[in-house]
């Protein structure tokens, strides 16, 4: 197929159902032969089936695309390191990483157990360094034989990670993470020709659809559905392009038809003593500062 991915190969990390599926399906579109991975788990991250991989490979190839299943568990360096190694098996090559698999075990602060913690973190902060790191070590290989890459990675956060949700302390604290791991990987991996990016999308998911049922319905009239995963994957499919060239370190807002590239930390209002502070001093030059600074956007779900 022609496109703007045309002869690369792209793996797609939870790419069975919402928006990894509408990613895969985009890319294909664009001309990229993809590897679906999905571990079949589901939306809390229990059990496994390796039917949502092989049913999106199925459609894939119904419309005449190229694309392979991988049911592997990439929390684990041996289920990582077999999603490159399809890659590499199936087309001999790996150009785009779009890391985005997840699920949701939310709970206030105080009814959050450590089981939760770990599973939430683990899936999505943990499942995007594993690949990454192993990505990463192919292409630097490839770099240092001559063959430099022209390779991309786009990761997945969330308005949770970037604003904080309540009820989603674990979700918050590994999709924040995961913004800190791409502005590394993007300084880190520049050398070996590799772009590294984050989306911050929100679209109706199996991790959204309970929590934002009504407004996130499909319309039924044939209007614009703004909450389509489909509506986040054309920017995916850019940043896994050669056309995406120079950017890098970016985090990008995605819905419905709205792109947002996110600004992140940046230095305010400051107070220099020259010295140290007392206590009291201290917080004196606190307070003087934040009646200049810009107040915080609110945490989503705060009242």
């Amino acid at each position: 197929m022609p496109g703007i991915c045309a002869g690369r190969v792209a793996a797609v990390t939870g790419a069975g159902r919402g928006l990894g599926r509408a990613h895969a399906l985009a890319l294909v579109a664009e001309g990229a032969r993809v590897v679906v991975n999905d571990l079949g788990a589901s939306a809390v991250g229990a059990g496994a089936s390796p039917g949502p991989a092989h049913q999106v490979v199925d459609e894939i190839r119904a419309l005449g695309g190229q694309a392979v299943p991988h049911t592997g568990d990439i929390t684990t360096t041996d289920g990582a390191a077999s999603l490159l190694a399809t890659a590499l098996d199936a087309y001999g090559r790996l150009d785009t990483l779009v890391n985005n698999a997840g699920f949701l075990r939310d709970r206030m602060l105080v009814n959050l157990d450590e089981d939760d913690w770990d599973a939430v973190i683990g899936v999505h902060l943990k499942g995007h360094f594993l690949p990454l790191r192993h990505a990463a070590a192919h292409w630097r290989a490839e770099a240092k034989a001559g063959r430099t890459p022209n390779a991309r990675v786009i990761n997945t956060s969330s308005g949770a990670g970037l604003l904080g949700s309540v009820g989603q302390g674990n979700y918050a604290a590994a999709k924040a993470g995961i913004l800190g791991l791409t502005l590394v990987a993007a300084a880190e991996l520049a050398r070996y020709g590799v772009q590294v990016n984050a989306i911050a999308p929100a679209a109706r998911t199996r991790m959204t659809e309970q929590t934002f049922a009504e407004t996130m319905a499909a319309p039924t009239d044939g209007a614009f559905d703004a909450m389509a995963p489909a509506n986040v994957s054309p920017l995916v499919v850019w940043l896994s392009s050669a056309a995406s060239d120079g950017v890098t370190g970016r985090v990008f807002e995605a819905e419905a038809g709205r792109i947002t590239v996110m600004q992140g930390w940046r230095p305010g209002p400051t107070a220099d003593k020259g010295g140290r502070w007392t206590p009291a001093e201290a917080g004196e030059a606190a307070r003087r500062l934040l009646t200049k600074a810009e107040p915080p956007l609110p945490v989503y779900g705060a009242r």
